[in-house]
């Protein structure tokens, strides 16, 4: 594993940027330096269709001065003073931004817990396209799939440092492993296609190759002759892989910056019941092997859990030091590092389940669409409605009864928050974590 990340060189280059540019004159700065090495295999009809290696290597060094603010990045970085003072040269003629700054030295982790995040496993292209063979020709295997739509095995590691001018030094090294499948069942123009997959920090944590595959062909295969629905109201269920789309929406609505340019549907809202009395949605920067784990945000400011929706009550916005400013607030560790600066954003964001099972959602419901797959984006982050195209099942009598296809859902975000009900079924695989939702009362627009 050191081979392939050199985690102390990492370090060693945040470090030594963070000194040239206090040396080079200015009043704060950190660096933030990530590598990583990935590679994927994606097979089809049985033969290897495309093998990919990728490596990446930079260094971003941000600069203050007074109120101006700058960053660059490099591949290399053969001279950090030549970086530095080109930075510098770069704030000083950059507008004022009276937010801008780094965290506060008292909020800033102390020390860091060991969260699991690296699986110690390396794959190599041979292993990676045994199992995508595996999961293809499981999907095969289902009686009714024509046809492969390619199966892949993927893995990544990544070594990330941040090192600022008042003190902070943080490391970790991260892993993530991957397998999909999509197959195609029917012919000519009455084919349907359909996809499972999995994605794990640790391998072991994976679902077999079969299963994925298998699953793959069973869904795209009890998709098959879908039906048109009339335009009506009706109930609708989104099953735990389209209800994350859901919570998606929730942790845009209650991005801090969102909230500052006033540009969210909740922007007034906190404090207010947004979800209905008992819905939980909790963010868990330190949930062992999770999708969004990590031992420190962007700005190297310590979090804790936070209940950002307690028994149907918004409680928290995500805050990074720049929002939490400009709000009069106190940053809660979401910041988000990207090349010139962190934005805010959650981590590992779930909806808690409820206690009844997508099969009794369904009998409650006694007729409906059950959504199994959404396309496009229609949803209007300002005034919360919302507008996606769907496809999935019918259900009569709490029984599915014919797929359908062609189908668009309407409503507005703050009415279908009030009226969700999650189910039993948590997938809590992924950094957005729900189980099957239901949603009463929606408009659906069909031929």
């Amino acid at each position: 594993m050191s081979e392939v990340i050199d985690q102390s060189e990492l370090q060693s280059r945040a470090v030594r940027l963070v000194e040239a540019a206090r040396k080079a004159g200015a009043d704060a700065c950190d660096a933030v330096a990530v590598t990583g090495v990935s590679l994927s295999v994606d097979v089809r009809e049985g033969k290897v269709e495309e093998t990919e290696r990728a490596e990446g290597d930079d260094v971003t060094l941000r600069v203050f001065v007074g109120r101006r603010t700058a960053a660059v990045s490099a591949n290399q970085m053969d001279d950090p003073q030549t970086l530095a003072e080109r930075a510098i040269a770069m704030a000083k003629v950059a507008p004022e931004d009276p937010y801008a700054g780094l965290a506060d030295q008292d909020l800033l982790v102390k020390q860091l817990p060991d969260l699991e995040l690296l699986d110690s496993r390396e794959m190599t292209a041979e292993s990676l396209t045994e199992i995508a063979l595996e999961a293809e020709e499981a999907g095969l295997a289902v009686n009714g799939v024509s046809k492969s739509g390619g199966a892949g095995a993927s893995w990544r590691l990544a070594g990330v440092v941040l090192a600022t001018s008042h003190g902070f030094q943080g490391a970790y090294m991260s892993s993530r492993h991957g397998i999909a499948m999509t197959a195609v069942a029917g012919d000519g123009t009455a084919m349907e296609r359909d996809y499972d997959f999995d994605s794990r920090t640790f391998f072991e944590d994976l679902d077999r190759p079969a299963e994925i595959g298998r699953r793959a062909g069973e869904r795209a295969v009890r998709r098959l002759n879908p039906q048109k629905l009339s335009t009506r109201t009706t109930d609708v269920i989104y099953e735990a892989r389209a209800a994350r789309s859901i919570l998606g929406h929730l942790t845009g609505a209650i991005n801090g910056a969102s909230i500052a340019r006033k540009t969210s549907f909740l922007k007034d809202r906190m404090g207010d019941a947004v979800f209905a009395p008992g819905i939980q949605v909790v963010d868990d920067p330190f949930k062992r092997r999770g999708a969004a784990t990590r031992p420190f945000d962007g700005e190297g400011t310590a979090a804790s859990v936070l209940n950002v929706i307690e028994d149907g009550v918004l409680s928290h916005w995500f805050l990074d030091g720049a929002s939490a400013r400009e709000l009069g607030l106190s940053p809660n560790g979401r910041a988000h590092r990207s090349g010139s600066g962190t934005s805010p954003g959650g981590t590992n964001v779930t909806l808690m389940p409820g206690e009844k099972s997508l099969e009794e959602l369904m009998s409650d419901a006694g007729s409906g669409l059950l959504v199994s797959d959404l396309i496009g984006h229609g949803v209007n982050g300002v005034t919360g409605d919302y507008s996606r195209g769907a496809a999935g099942f019918w259900f009569e009598n709490g029984e599915i009864v014919e797929p359908v296809s062609e189908i668009t859902i309407a409503g507005n975000l703050n009415d279908m928050f009030k009226r969700l009900v999650p189910g039993s079924d948590l997938d809590n695989r992924y950094s957005a974590a729900t189980p099957s939702v239901l949603i009463e009362g929606m408009a659906l627009a069909g031929s």
